[in-house]
């Protein structure tokens, strides 16, 4: 059951459009925090948030650079995720869905 458990929790993650959103965008490349605040239009806090929640269900990995966290993927081991995240739209979809066709971010 404990495996029903960890499959349960990661998919439940999944049901955030926020961070489903996300996780189809890291499937191209990593970003940064500051990225995702200028794509979604919300708070540094909530996007981390959600990323903190991704992060702890080891969905995706950080890595610092100076003062900026860059998240990726990490679903290798979770076949899963990697099958939800095959029917996901590509990065250009997903930003034009969310009216940003191109992505101005203050990271460096």
């Amino acid at each position: 059951m404990e495996a029903l458990s960890i499959i349960a929790d990661d998919l439940k993650l999944l049901g955030d459009k926020t961070r489903l959103a996300m996780l189809a965008l890291l499937k191209e490349r990593e970003w940064c925090v500051c990225e995702f605040v200028a794509i979604f239009d919300i708070s540094q806090p909530a996007i981390s948030q959600h990323l903190r929640k991704l992060k702890s269900q080891g969905i995706v990995k950080e890595s610092k650079r100076g003062q900026w966290v860059h998240y990726s993927l990490n679903v290798e081991d979770k076949p899963y995720i990697r099958a939800v995240l095959d029917q996901l739209p590509d990065s250009t979809t997903i930003l034009s869905l969310l009216n940003k066709e191109t992505v101005v971010a203050s990271c460096e």
